[in-house]
């Protein structure tokens, strides 16, 4: 997420609680405030440029915190006072005879586990667009529809229609699983995205990881519409036996109460998991997640488009013809293995140079101003070429470096050192997961 994006969400957020608070609605006017200040010290923090532009977000926040405080202070006294009103009680205010003990017994606990859980919102957007991911499409679509969809037309989900609430990923290592939820994160720019690992919910203390649970749930119900990202959801929900401790037992118990919402709202909330090995998920949380979508070994359509993204704008002599004959070459290679090949291959000009005991001049683009064409730089050569100047990477000034082009024989050197990491066993298993209980993405 840029600043101005940032920024831009903490002044929305703050006009939202102005208009809250003249319609004296002061406890959604004072979530808001909080929220929003939250946004502005993200900005101040991390991306703010220039004195002028820092000293306006602090004297924002010192605004809007004041004005917070206020709220909060009102509320305090409304909670402690009997109600005067002849029906229902206003903005928080409890009927006469309604109990305030459990919710200011409850609260500070709640805000010390909710703020130990805000770490885990994505503030700043991945920058990972859909046109970034090649092939994957069944998985794109059902993505859409889960999440981009309904915040842009809500008028289509109305009465039985209504968008997908789990989305499980699973596949072998490498194939872009993760990859997929920063897609998510990206483009569903109205959204709160909390990525989660066991880390952020389990607790040494008994007790305290289903309270993790718990508000992990009720946060992304304030801040809907939400996303919450479970990679290794294995983890977390592994099958139920009766070896197990009991606060692993406690912890997936309360993740199959929160994800069935029963007696919660869940509209607008998407658990997205992610795993390598589906098969040793409990059948209850299996259940939970509506859509089950394999996420294999890429085709060779979209081997060729990942090897031209990892390639990029790298300067390199690749004709179409030998992209192709690469992707052929690298069947039941995973996205992460081509990545790896790829990624050797473009270190393998800075090898040369760095080995070479020998350089030439050449014409080339300036390297301060690439639209001028200089005759003096300097690019690796044998010593028996015309024109080789003995020398080592040592003596070549930096702004007459002339790097090798990345040729097919650095990606035939690459790919005969970097083998597949996928296993026959695993891709067996997960196809047999498929078959019975998922589909093809």
């Amino acid at each position: 997420m840029t600043s101005a994006t940032t920024l831009q969400k903490a002044i929305d957020l703050v006009t939202k609680a102005t208009e809250e608070d003249r319609k004296k609605n002061y406890e959604e006017a004072l979530r808001l405030y909080e929220h929003g200040v939250e946004y502005f010290l993200h900005a101040l923090k991390y991306e703010a440029q220039g004195d002028k532009m820092k000293d306006s977000i602090r004297s924002k926040c010192l605004q809007y915190l004041e004005r917070a405080e206020k709220v909060k202070a009102y509320l305090k006294k409304a909670k402690k006072k009997t109600p005067v009103s002849d029906g229902e009680p206003k903005n928080g205010e409890k009927k006469n005879g309604d109990s305030d003990s459990d919710e200011q017994g409850d609260d500070p606990e709640k805000k010390k586990l909710q703020s130990r859980l805000e770490g885990a919102i994505v503030m700043e957007k991945p920058d990972v667009k859909w046109s970034d991911i090649a092939g994957l499409e069944a998985a794109k679509e059902a993505l859409k529809e889960a999440v981009i969809l309904p915040i842009k037309f809500p008028h289509l989900f109305t009465g039985k229609r209504i968008p997908w609430k789990g989305i499980l990923l699973f596949g072998p290592p490498g194939t872009g699983k993760s990859y997929l939820a920063k897609a998510v994160a990206t483009e569903a720019n109205n959204s709160t995205f909390f990525s989660v690992s066991s880390s952020d919910l389990v607790s040494k203390w008994l007790g305290e990881s289903e309270k993790l649970v718990k508000n992990l749930f009720d946060l992304a119900r304030q801040h809907k519409p939400s996303i919450i990202f479970i990679d290794e959801v294995d983890s977390l929900c592994s099958s139920r036996s009766d070896n197990e401790s009991e606060s692993a037992r406690r912890i997936k118990t309360e993740f199959l109460v929160q994800m069935q919402g029963v007696g919660n709202d869940n509209d607008g909330i998407l658990v997205l998991g992610a795993t390598n090995i589906p098969w040793v998920l409990d059948a209850a949380i299996r259940r939970r997640f509506e859509k089950r979508i394999y996420i294999g070994l890429p085709e060779e359509h979209a081997r060729l488009i990942m090897i031209k993204l990892h390639l990029g704008n790298t300067y390199h002599e690749l004709t179409e013809e030998d992209v192709k004959v690469l992707a052929s070459k690298t069947d039941r290679y995973s996205g992460a293995d081509i990545s790896i090949v790829v990624r050797d291959a473009l270190m393998q000009p800075v090898r040369k140079v760095q080995m070479a005991t020998h350089f030439r001049k050449v014409r080339g683009p300036s390297r301060k101003n690439p639209t001028v064409i200089e005759d003096d730089l300097l690019t690796p050569c044998s010593p028996g070429s015309p024109g080789a100047i003995e020398m080592s990477w040592i003596d070549v000034p930096s702004d007459k470096l002339l790097e090798p082009a990345v040729s097919m024989n650095d990606m035939l050197r690459s790919l005969a050192t970097s083998k597949p990491t996928v296993n026959d066993e695993d891709l067996e298993r997960l196809e047999k997961f498929k078959e019975d209980f998922g589909q093809e993405g």
